[in-house]
């Protein structure tokens, strides 16, 4: 083989890769935002989100693109695992369409397409509004110019005259399922190391067009690529939390399940898709220019089949790889329910009424302030806590607590923007006012957490302690404020007209009692020496702050009860 052909090949396969990759990123500034919203509102259920991560992987033509994107959506919080599962499924049926794309190179002469595209596409890159637009162009012109090139390289490499090529691959049997497994091994680690499946198939394409390379074990390397190209979002998900690595192993157990099943019924599944398109595998009497026209056609509906057939029966399965790949990525103990996750409301609200959608943004809010109570029972546990390793641990909790408070508050904002832009009435437009006066409240006692947290964390690292006194009255003071979080938790779990106000009132005026006789007693215990100023000065931040929680909670109790009846 001639050294140009091989950096021909090479060099066309780099331009079909970088095609791809320019085309990919066109289409999804184009769709901007819109593309995300989509992928995170469409999947109500398995069956939207098998066909919204088909429509979307079709429009952005990288399978990659879509399963990444949704892994980070689980790891953000926004897909739940079995959503993200069921999307990636429908990523699996779009990106046959590349296959589709590469088989019509082979079948069409693409150069009438090529140039002109090239002419436009850099008209449009120079225009502001249209750039995007020219990107894709270009983006499909090297694609399909690509495709041109490796077809024109095929030809040149005479492969089915080569008689060391044909005698190489002539000598594997094609009826043994080893030979299969070989393949598909093959297949699986060069779309690993390229970390394009497109190329892989572009590779496959060009040596069963030329002849050399019989169709099972070019079948064997399509299957083999499927399971390579779950590489990309498992990469992507090595430093994300529990629920993302398992989005991505699923991918993973889903392709590897339909690959074992395939080999189970491998030469009649084969023969079935050749029948459909018109091809016998045992025809040994079609000319090379024949196959050329056959083969991509042949692996293009392979490609289609397989990877249709296997979500239609795996969808019904989705709880169960769930749970199996629950099992095999078990969560560290600080992601036990500390990820971010909006258990109510996201998916699609077109189909929603403004009644409901108040409904399930109140119970996200309920599910909020459980979660900030919970932080607050990490603050006092900090308090307690002597060992420097428990120490940093439980803190670095807690500041993650207050990232997910600040993204909570964000989220649910959005969602009650969302509904607010529909046609209310206006109970329904003071009921989310309120709420967004709540979200807010709720963020504010999450803030004043993680002072707290700070406070004790800058006294853990200094020399001197709090004395016995001082810790008794702050234990005393984290009572009370619990307390008034469990009476505000009490209020949004249940129904108003069964709460009495008064009894958050109460605690807040103790608190705010316990606060001032707090304060005259450091003053007179800094005169004293029972402790320095700088130890006052802590003690009376942390106090005070918590006076603040205090009064967070009764403003959150007085926009919850200033509505009516939710």
């Amino acid at each position: 083989m001639s050294i140009w052909i091989f950096f021909k090949i090479i060099g066309s396969l780099a331009l079909l890769i970088y095609g791809m990759k320019v085309m990919s990123e066109a289409l999804q500034k184009m769709a901007g935002s819109q593309l995300r919203h989509i992928l995170a509102a469409m999947t109500t259920n398995r069956f939207t989100g098998m066909l919204t991560g088909m429509f979307v992987t079709c429009a952005v033509q990288s399978s990659s693109a879509t399963t990444v994107m949704t892994v980070s959506f689980v790891n953000a919080g926004l897909l739940t695992l079995a959503q993200a599962i069921s999307v990636i499924m429908g990523a699996n049926i779009g990106t046959t369409l590349t296959a589709w794309v590469m088989s019509l190179g082979y079948n069409v002469d693409l150069t009438c397409v090529v140039y002109p595209a090239f002419f436009i596409g850099i008209m449009l890159i120079y225009s502001k509004r249209k750039r995007y637009i020219g990107d894709f162009l270009f983006g499909i012109a090297f694609l399909f110019f690509s495709l041109v090139l490796l077809s024109t390289a095929g030809k040149e490499l005479d492969l089915e005259h080569n008689s060391s090529v044909i005698e190489f691959f002539s000598s594997f049997d094609t009826g043994s399922h080893i030979t299969i497994i070989i393949f598909l091994l093959i297949g699986t680690l060069i779309t690993c190391i390229v970390q394009s499946s497109a190329a892989v198939m572009a590779i496959t394409i060009l040596l069963c067009s030329t002849g050399v390379l019989p169709i099972y074990l070019g079948i064997a390397l399509v299957m083999g690529e499927n399971i390579g190209t779950t590489a990309t979002a498992n990469l992507a998900a090595l430093g994300a939390n529990s629920q993302a690595r398992r989005a991505a192993l699923a991918h993973l157990v889903f392709n590897l399940i339909g690959v074992i099943w395939v080999l189970c019924l491998f030469y009649p599944f084969v023969d079935f898709v050749c029948s459909t398109v018109g091809y016998d595998p045992n025809d040994h009497s079609l000319s090379t220019a024949q196959l050329a026209k056959r083969l991509p056609i042949v692996l293009a509906a392979f490609h289609t089949f397989f990877n249709v057939t296997n979500t239609f029966v795996l969808i019904w399965f989705i709880p169960q790889i769930e749970k199996l790949v629950c099992r095999i990525i078990k969560p560290s103990s600080n992601e036990v329910e500390e990820e971010f996750r909006l258990r109510y409301i996201g998916g699609n609200t077109i189909m929603k009424t403004p009644e409901l959608s108040v409904l399930e943004a109140q119970k996200e809010i309920t599910s909020f302030a459980e979660r900030i109570q919970r932080m607050f029972s990490f603050v006092r546990e900090l308090l307690a806590t002597t060992n420097d390793n428990d120490f940093a641990k439980l803190y670095a909790r807690i500041e993650k607590y207050e990232n997910i408070s600040d993204s909570m508050e964000i989220e649910i904002a959005k969602y009650l923007n969302m509904v607010s832009d529909a046609h209310l009435s206006d109970d329904t437009k003071a009921k989310i006012r309120a709420m967004l006066r709540e979200i807010t409240e709720i963020e504010s006692i999450g803030d004043s957490c993680y002072n707290i947290a700070r406070t004790i964390n800058r006294k853990m690292s200094g020399k001197e302690d709090f004395t016995e006194k001082q810790y008794e009255h702050l234990h005393q003071m984290f009572e009370l404020t619990d307390d008034s979080l469990t009476q505000m938790n009490v209020l949004l779990a249940g129904r108003k007209v069964n709460y009495d106000v008064n009894r958050s009132f109460n605690i807040e005026n103790e608190i705010n009692n316990y606060r001032n006789q707090l304060k005259n007693q450091n003053i007179n215990d800094i005169n004293d020496h029972a402790y320095t100023y700088a130890m006052g000065t802590m003690y009376m931040d942390i106090v005070s702050e918590c006076e603040k929680l205090g009064d967070y909670v009764v403003n959150v109790v007085e926009a919850r009860m200033g509505t009516r009846n939710i």
